[in-house]
Formats: C-alpha cells, sequence, structure tokens
C-alpha cells in the first residue's frame, strides 16, 4: 500500500498536470496555439474557458433541507449563466461537519474540480485542511470566519448583508402584527413573536435581532421570545420549540433553523410564519407571509471567473442588496398584512440609499443604556490581539469588517427561553 507521502505527491502531480491541461484548452480556444487560427467572439471564448473547469460543491444535508436547497439551486443556476455542462461539475450531499467534509473535498480536487465551494459553519477546519493540502485548488466556505487569519491565497470565506434582508422580513411581521392588533386579535396586551434558533451563534444572533428591529419599526412595542433546538436540522426539534412558543403566547414565529417543522407547526396552530432561505406557501398557504434568503449564484459565478482568469478571489466577499445576493420571496397575500409588499420595497430603498440602517442604535438599547461604542471580536486568530471598534455615525458596521456576521449582543425586547447551545 502506497504510504501518505506518495498519496500526497501523486494528487498534486495530477492536480498540475489538470491546471496545465486547463490553460492549455484556454489557449487553444482563444487562438494561441496557432497563428492561422481565427480570433474567436468573446461569447465563445467565455464559452471554452468555462468548459475547461470543473467545480465542486459540498451541502451539510440535501433539498429536504431549505438552507441547503438554496445553495443547491443557486449553484445550478450559476452553472446554466456560466455555460458549465453537468458532467463539469459536482455535488456532495449530506456531508457532516467533521472529518468527512475534508474526505469529500479531497475527493472533488482528485477528480480535478478547481474551486470547491462548502455551505456549512461547520465544514470550515475541514476546508482549510484540504486547502493547505491542494494549494492549486480554491476553496471557497460559506459562513465561515478564518479566511482573513488563516492567510491562505487560494482559501476565501463568503457571506451576505442578509441582516438586510431579515430586516425588511421583519418589517413584513411588524406590519402583520399591527393588523393583528387593529383588529383585535393579539393574544396579550401587547404583540410578541417567537423566533427558533438553532445555535447562540453570532449569525444567529445577528439574524434574529435585525428581524426583530424591523418589526419593532412598525410595531415599537414588540417583544420576541427565542428558543434554540442545538442543530441546523432537526425537524422535531424545531417543530416542538415552535409549539412551544406559541403556547407562550406568541402571535407570529420566525426562524433560523433549515426545516419544515416551525412552518409545520404554524399552519397547524394558525398562526403566521416568516419563513427563512425560500418560501414555504405551498405547504403553508396560510401562514406563510414571506421569507428571507442569501442568493449564493452571484458568488459562485464570482469565484469561479476570476479562477478561471487567475485572479485573487478576496478573503472575505460579503453579498449585498446592490449585487442580489440579499432576496426576499414574493409576498403571499393570502396571509400577509394589506400593503406589505410596498411597504418592503420602501425600506428596501431606504437601506440601499443609506437613508436606513438595520442596527441603528436609536432604535435599541442594551440593558437600558444606548450603545455608542461596541469592539467586536472580528479576529478569531490568536495571534491577533485587540477587538475592533463597529460603532460608528450611529449605527453597528455589521459585516463589513469581516464577511461573516458579527453582531452577539443581547438587546432589550428579546427574550432567551435557553442558551445550552
Amino acid at each position: 500500500m502506497k504510504d501518505m507521502n506518495e498519496i500526497m505527491m501523486n494528487r498534486r502531480q495530477a492536480l498540475s498536470l489538470g491546471l496545465g491541461s486547463m490553460a492549455a484548452l484556454a489557449l487553444a480556444a482563444c487562438g494561441g496555439g496557432s497563428s492561422e487560427s481565427a480570433a474567436p467572439a468573446e461569447g465563445d471564448a467565455a464559452a471554452a474557458d468555462t468548459a475547461a473547469i470543473k467545480v465542486g460543491l459540498i451541502c451539510l444535508h440535501d433539498e429536504n433541507s431549505t438552507y441547503d436547497l438554496n445553495f443547491l439551486n443557486a449553484f445550478k443556476e450559476a452553472m446554466a449563466t456560466l455555460g458549465i455542462a453537468e458532467d463539469s461539475y459536482m455535488i456532495k450531499t449530506n456531508i457532516p461537519e467533521g472529518q468527512e467534509c475534508y474526505d469529500a473535498a479531497a475527493e472533488l480536487a482528485d477528480a480535478g474540480c478547481k474551486v470547491i465551494f462548502a455551505d456549512s459553519f461547520g465544514h470550515e477546519d475541514y476546508m482549510i485542511q484540504a486547502a493547505k493540502e491542494f494549494p492549486e485548488v480554491q476553496f471557497c466556505h460559506a459562513t465561515g470566519t478564518k479566511a482573513h487569519t488563516e492567510g491562505l491565497a487560494n482559501y476565501h470565506n463568503a457571506f451576505a448583508s442578509i441582516y438586510e434582508g431579515r430586516y425588511l422580513a421583519g418589517v413584513a411581521a411588524g406590519l402583520k402584527l399591527q393588523e393583528l392588533a387593529d383588529a383585535g386579535k393579539l393574544k396579550g396586551a401587547t404583540p410578541k413573536m417567537g423566533y427558533v434558533g438553532a445555535y447562540t451563534y453570532a449569525e444567529v444572533v445577528s439574524g434574529y435581532t435585525s428581524f426583530f428591529l424591523g418589526a419593532k419599526s412598525i410595531v415599537p412595542d414588540v417583544t420576541m421570545d427565542v428558543t434554540f433546538t442545538g442543530s441546523w436540522y432537526d425537524e422535531t426539534a424545531e417543530k416542538e420549540g415552535a409549539t412551544k412558543l406559541i403556547n407562550a403566547g406568541a402571535d407570529l414565529i420566525s426562524q433560523h433553523a433549515d426545516s419544515m417543522g416551525a412552518p409545520t407547526a404554524c399552519e397547524n396552530a394558525g398562526i403566521p410564519n416568516v419563513s427563512y432561505n425560500g418560501s414555504t406557501k405551498d405547504a403553508c398557504p396560510n401562514t406563510f407571509i414571506v421569507s428571507s434568503r442569501i442568493n449564493w449564484a452571484p458568488y459562485y459565478e464570482h469565484a469561479i471567473n476570476a479562477t478561471i482568469a487567475g485572479e485573487a478571489i478576496e478573503a472575505d466577499w460579503t453579498g449585498t442588496l446592490a449585487t442580489d445576493s440579499v432576496q426576499l420571496t414574493e409576498v403571499n397575500e393570502a396571509a400577509a398584512a394589506a400593503g406589505t409588499a410596498d411597504k418592503i420595497a420602501e425600506v428596501k430603498a431606504g437601506l440601499e440609499d443609506g437613508s436606513i440602517h438595520v442596527f441603528d442604535t436609536t432604535t435599541f438599547t442594551v440593558e437600558g443604556k444606548a450603545l455608542d461604542s461596541y469592539k467586536a471580536d472580528v479576529d478569531t486568530d490568536a495571534a491577533y490581539e485587540g477587538d475592533t471598534e463597529v460603532i460608528a455615525d450611529g449605527y453597528f458596521h455589521e459585516s463589513e469588517y469581516r464577511s461573516a456576521p458579527y453582531f452577539d449582543l443581547q438587546i432589550d425586547g428579546i427574550n432567551l427561553l435557553d442558551t445550552a447551545f
């Protein structure tokens, strides 16, 4: 049996040969192989370039997870846009956040993939391990935090300003709560929301806080209970969590968890629901209002095009409303309050022109006090000392110093029912 060093050498040799073949194909396509070849049209050259590349995607779950389905759909959309044929991309689903991720990444690299994407937070260390072994391959990881401190030329993090999408979804929730209040249908004296979260990571905290602030911009006296499941995908736990929140008096439920558990609980109980990562209208026609999601297609296209062109990919890339990386589904008029779509469009315009900021420090307090300074732990590597001031010009600057969210404050009005995860 070959020893590990020999296996590593063979892998690298194969990758080097693959890169040479890809460059030769691109050169020939551009007429560089013969002085008699006519230069092709720009579109033909682009097609030849994309035909010379293989791409891989690693997903934590499969299409049954709304989170992973969002990545899968965007990936296939990007492949179609770039003209990359089905036999030139590979997808690995149900890859746990463990050594299995490294194994999957290594298999994709061995198969000739020049760009490999992974979609889950816990994949990061294993993607970094693979990036160190395969320096000729670009590894792009969604939701991670370590690219800017690892300093690897072939390892990258990406996220989007989804807190803006969450805020817009919160506006839709606030309008529904106001409608319920006007009709005398609130469960209590003031509007109350519930939120099913996976973990107490900054990504989840940033998400539920921005959602809450969106609702609060419409109904200032709203409060929200949050429960955690300790899993990105656990349909039973998510359904139980939503049911617990409904029984505790929630008038509306949202979530940062990946299954249909919470939306189904809402449909069964007749409680309005704001979903995440995609529409649940087909399964929950009477309660689904709207959903925010990250559109990953622009990033896939950006990273692949950069690789083909031999250009550097940013260590941290943050998609925005302007890049079409943050989207809301179509509003379900059967469940939403009247005028929801128009109000979302109005607030979206304010976010885009800078007249509205999600984490405007005049709109929330922490332990009864206004916030004028906060040092965020943006640099997660032990070699980096000191934190970064992220409040300026009256608002918390989320996802500007690192793509992954770092808003981790506990603001007034939000009650955590459990913090074990």
